[in-house]
């Protein structure tokens, strides 16, 4: 079963202006004569991490890290200004022209799976191949499975930690509590919202009780962002119509792609892989029977290398 392949250091780091206020961080690894391939973090607002260059050969890969507005080393960090999925795709677009890159390959997971597929059927002609982990098609279902009525029948103990800040007049719609408190002027209350959010999705993410992944969801920096961010595109749906990546899915033909998805993974079931292979022709759907959403789990990760490789048959 392969693992993560060694550290690598990144050769160059940019900064990236987009729409004001937004600064984006962007790094590169690896061979920069290699296919470039674009890392897409979860989220949305999770930022990138070192790992991330680790499912790259960097003899092969051209490997592109960034983090999206608001989050990780992007300024300005936790902004909501002009932050939505449109524009997420076009910062997307504009680091492929600043890079100066014909083609590229997307990876991405969760959140990352959403931009990628969404970034995919706007520019299919700029996309080589995909490998995609834990598919979330953001539709209301989805959202409702996570924060609503889904998940809390399997984590009945972590949901009552998760809805704790909430009186239960306002239970009715949680994205929208949390969000309300993650924006307003009381610090505890946003200290503790963001905690509880956080925390619920570090307790789902793995088949089993996971203390890293935890403390990468729980973290106090990477839970400010990730919880005011989530919030704010939960709130608006996402910034997309309903059902819209499956409905455009017939504009990924003849982009080769693998789907990874974990056989218990209730942060997003696994129908959402399944939905997508049916609609993306030419797609290959992998389950891995022992794991859940985390992209650190070990038939994950193992199967997230081994696609990354097999994809590397694409050039640029």
């Amino acid at each position: 079963m392969k693992t993560l392949l060694p550290a690598i250091k990144n050769y160059a780091q940019h900064t990236i202006e987009v729409e004001s206020p937004h600064k984006l961080y962007v790094e590169e690894s690896g061979n920069p004569n290699g296919i470039p391939v674009l890392f897409v973090h979860g989220g949305p607002g999770a930022g990138c991490t070192p790992d991330d260059r680790r499912y790259f050969d960097p003899e092969r890969y051209r490997i592109i890290l960034f983090d999206q507005r608001g989050c990780g080393h992007s300024t300005p960090y936790g902004s909501l200004e002009k932050n939505n999925t449109q524009a997420l795709i076009q910062d997307m677009e504009v680091i492929r022209e600043h890079l100066e890159i014909k083609r590229w390959a997307l990876f991405g997971g969760s959140w990352g799976s959403t931009l990628c597929l969404l970034y995919a059927q706007m520019y299919p002609e700029k996309v080589i191949s995909m490998v995609l982990r834990g598919i979330f098609l953001s539709r209301e279902s989805d959202l409702k499975w996570l924060y609503q009525e889904g998940a809390n029948h399997v984590f009945p103990d972590y949901w009552q930690e998760f809805i704790m800040p909430i009186p239960e007049e306002e239970r009715d719609d949680l994205i929208t509590a949390f969000y309300k408190r993650l924006n307003g002027e009381d610090e505890l209350a946003r200290m503790s919202a963001a905690k509880h959010w956080a925390q619920w999705e570090g307790q789902c993410a793995t088949l089993h009780p996971c203390k890293a992944v935890f403390e990468k969801f729980t973290n106090t920096h990477t839970a400010m962002s990730l919880s005011l961010i989530e919030t704010h595109y939960f709130k608006h749906k996402c910034f997309i119509e309903h059902n819209q990546i499956l409905r455009d899915a017939y504009k990924l033909e003849g982009i080769p792609g693998i789907i990874v998805h974990g056989r218990y993974d209730m942060i997003c079931p696994v129908d959402n892989a399944f939905s997508l292979h049916y609609a993306w022709l030419g797609s290959e759907l992998q389950i891995i029977r022992d794991a859940g959403h985390a992209a650190s789990e070990a038939g994950t990760t193992d199967a997230l290398v081994n696609a990354v490789e097999k994809m590397s048959r694409y050039q640029k």
